[in-house]
């Protein structure tokens, strides 16, 4: 029986954690689908491997398509719907970085098999552990799960035994009252229960001390990273699990603790072990549940502004952030009872928070129940000196100042007071929205060098990340941000751009940062479907695309970002001279404006050049390395292109070095006293003069032409 079959006959509660783990990461449509096809591979050595994982991912891609196709055959329109939407999610999101998938499919994997595990174990066993489902753990966490069995089920058969103990004790007491004679009998059973509470303390004390916090810090790790486009972290749930049954431990030991003072009102003897050992225990637990609700109090979700979910830890000045905290020990009595409050650690400028700085913990707004504060309505607010100017100047520039939010709060609970303390991720205040690259740069260079999470002097001395590291980043940065990563190609131009200076781009007034930040926006706005495809080859330097498109069919083109111009985009075909001289030809690169104004995939498909026949034609051709146009960007035409203004983006390119100036003045000598069905046809009688009009001012939109057009035409018949 294959595995996925076993997991479908688990009961209710086992197929409700399995289905925790499936989402659109791994869809369990193709879990089921693939079932047997998907056992039978090794994902997790394709992990590890790029060449593998590339394989499997190709593999995976042509099961899918098989399934399509035996389902169409059936006409199951939803199921149909469905798999080719899947099918694009899944090629969009990991043709760039196929280990990512094999990871995620592993880890679903192992997560079935430690369920099936868990629902053939005891019942007294399971009991100790159900709440605890170490997704995303590690190795070090199977023995951690391990360890935690094994000192909760010590713990269960303790209370046993402290129950008949205690009751025999009592019995004993009562019939001491009228006999002179001590019970020296019940020393044993006292020293036994004394000695096995001892044992349960020290287990929980090496289960806290070597393994939760070791998991807890991975955890917080894993949280750096997620919030530089790193892979997605989880795990926290399951930690609260553990702190909480910890926790639930240890004030059971304390009560059993505070059962034996008791006796000692009704019974006492010489030698009595209660007297001795009871307060060093009581001690020992005291201090243990004051670590575990310091370790407890975390930044489940670390600030972030609304506007830019990408960039978290980057806070504009007066303009809202979110923070959420979480307390990993969930105990029903502590609901609405914690108030945190909130301060800003300030480095050489001074900030203050404005907005509700104060809330109560709750498990009511959490979707998952969890013991929690959202602060959502915070407003960093710049300090001013009282010269009038604002804060001391720092060694640093802005975007490399480095600030803490801090949480302070306190429990209050059985008797204990414990004051906790946590603080975020150190966080970039900025005050203008243009030093938001810069300033994410910082963050991204803080959370790859360092586990630190309160080192605000850090770019006093920065250490140095390697490029393995960088690139490994700034593939996350497309990843995350537009949902396909960068390749070995584009990674080894920009590692070419990456040796150079990072301050500024060779000539150029902008950073690398800037100039990356720019590209992401240009993709996210105005390509994405096409970057999805993976037909934007992007990073290519100038010659670097002349020694691809030099030995293509002419026609062959490709799409690459502008180096010069800030988020542009341009394209570059080959062609071949009747000498067979090889040439190449580019355009400006197109902007955010041109492009809001038309669809690139439409301008590919419209372009036109007036040949030296003066006969318009569409050089691009074939889509590097030869894919045909069509085929490759037919599905994202906005519409049937319009032959009546296809002309007004005719380009002629023997006449581009005049300048569109000169020619209009010319044009206008030439043309006064002609009526205006003449000037309208300009673009037909002046060797599409029009056209090289629109190059020059870097039109695109027809309708934009024609107002240009209407408008000169005004003017000169008025001449």
């Amino acid at each position: 029986m294959s595995q996925w079959s076993q997991v479908q006959q688990l009961e209710i509660k086992f197929l409700e954690q399995v289905d925790q783990f499936y989402d659109d990461n791994f869809p369990m449509e193709i879990r089921h689908l693939l079932a047997q096809w998907i056992e039978s591979q090794d994902w997790e050595a394709a992990s590890n491997n790029e060449a593998m994982a590339t394989i499997l991912l190709q593999n995976l891609l042509i099961q899918v398509d098989d399934q399509l196709d035996k389902v169409s055959q059936e006409k199951n329109l939803l199921l149909i719907h469905n798999l080719k939407r899947t099918r694009k999610l899944l090629q969009g999101k990991y043709q760039g970085n196929p280990m990512h998938i094999a990871v995620i499919i592993s880890n679903c994997l192992r997560e079935e098999r430690r369920i099936l595990a868990a629902a053939s174990m005891p019942v007294q066993v399971l009991n100790c552990i159900s709440l605890i489902c170490l997704h995303d753990f590690g190795t070090k966490s199977c023995l951690l799960i391990m360890k935690f069995t094994s000192v909760m089920c010590v713990h269960w058969e303790l209370l046993k035994q402290f129950k008949n103990s205690n009751q025999h004790v009592v019995i004993r007491a009562e019939c001491c009252s009228h006999s002179p004679r001590p019970v020296h009998d019940s020393f044993p059973m006292l020293q036994e229960v004394l000695s096995k509470i001892g044992r349960v303390i020290h287990e929980i004390d090496m289960l806290m001390s070597n393994m939760l916090t070791e998991e807890l810090l991975d955890w917080k790790r894993r949280q750096q990273i997620a919030c530089i486009g790193g892979p997605l972290h989880g795990g926290l749930d399951q930690l609260q699990n553990c702190f909480t049954l910890l926790a639930e431990s240890l004030f059971q030991v304390r009560r059993q603790l505070e059962k034996l003072d008791e006796l000692l009102t009704r019974l006492t003897y010489d030698g009595d072990p209660i007297p001795v050992q009871r307060p060093q225990l009581l001690e020992k637990v005291n201090f243990l549940l004051y670590n575990l609700f310091r370790n407890s109090f975390v930044v489940e979700r670390q600030p972030c502004m609304p506007t830019h979910p990408q960039r978290p830890m980057v806070l504009k000045t007066l303009i809202q952030f979110t923070v959420k905290l979480r307390l990993l020990i969930k105990l029903p009595e502590l609901n609405y009872q914690i108030r945190v409050k909130c301060n800003v650690l300030h480095s050489n400028r001074r900030f203050v928070l404005c907005g509700t700085h104060v809330k109560a913990m709750n498990m009511d707004e959490s979707a998952n129940g969890s013991l929690s504060v959202e602060f959502r309505h915070l407003q960093p607010k710049e300090m001013k000196s009282s010269a009038g100017s604002k804060g001391n100047e720092g060694p640093h520039m802005v975007t490399e100042e480095l600030h803490s939010i801090s949480f302070e709060t306190q429990v209050c609970l059985y008797g204990l007071t414990i004051n906790l303390e946590t603080s975020s991720l150190p966080v970039v205040m900025i005050s203008n929205v243009s030093q938001l690259p810069n300033a994410w740069a910082s963050i991204i260079w803080y959370n790859l060098s360092t586990n630190d999470p309160q080192n605000l002097s850090f770019f006093n001395n920065p250490p140095a990340a390697t490029l393995s590291q960088l690139l490994e980043v700034l593939s996350w940065q497309f990843s995350s941000y537009v949902g396909r990563g960068l390749n070995s190609e584009q990674l080894n131009m920009l590692a070419e751009k990456l040796m150079g200076k990072l301050e500024h781009l060779p000539g150029k007034s902008f950073t690398f940062w800037v100039w990356l930040e720019a590209i992401l926006d240009l993709i996210k706005k105005h390509i994405l479907p096409l970057w999805i495809d993976g037909y934007v080859m992007g990073f290519v330097s100038k010659e670097k695309e002349r020694i691809l498109l030099k030995d293509k069919t002419p026609g062959t083109f490709l799409l690459r970002f502008s180096e010069s111009n800030l988020g542009g985009i341009t394209f570059t075909w080959v062609d071949q001279l009747e000498n067979g001289e090889v040439t190449f030809h580019s355009v400006e690169p197109y902007n955010k404006g041109r492009l809001a104004a038309l669809p690139f995939a439409d301008i590919l498909r419209d372009y036109k050049v007036i040949m030296a026949d003066n006969v318009p034609e569409n050089p691009l051709k074939y889509l590097y390395p030869d894919i045909p146009k069509d085929k490759a960007f037919g599905k994202h035409y906005s519409c049937q292109p319009n032959e009546g203004w296809a002309s007004f983006l005719y380009l002629t390119l023997w006449e581009s070095s005049f300048k569109a100036k000169r020619q209009l003045e010319g044009f206008g000598e030439r043309k006064k006293g002609t009526d205006h069905n003449a000037s309208i046809n300009w673009h037909l009688q002046e060797k599409c003069f029009m056209c090289l009009l629109c190059r020059q001012l870097h039109f695109t939109n027809r309708a934009t032409v024609l107002e240009v057009t209407l408008e000169a035409t005004t003017t000169f018949n008025r001449g």
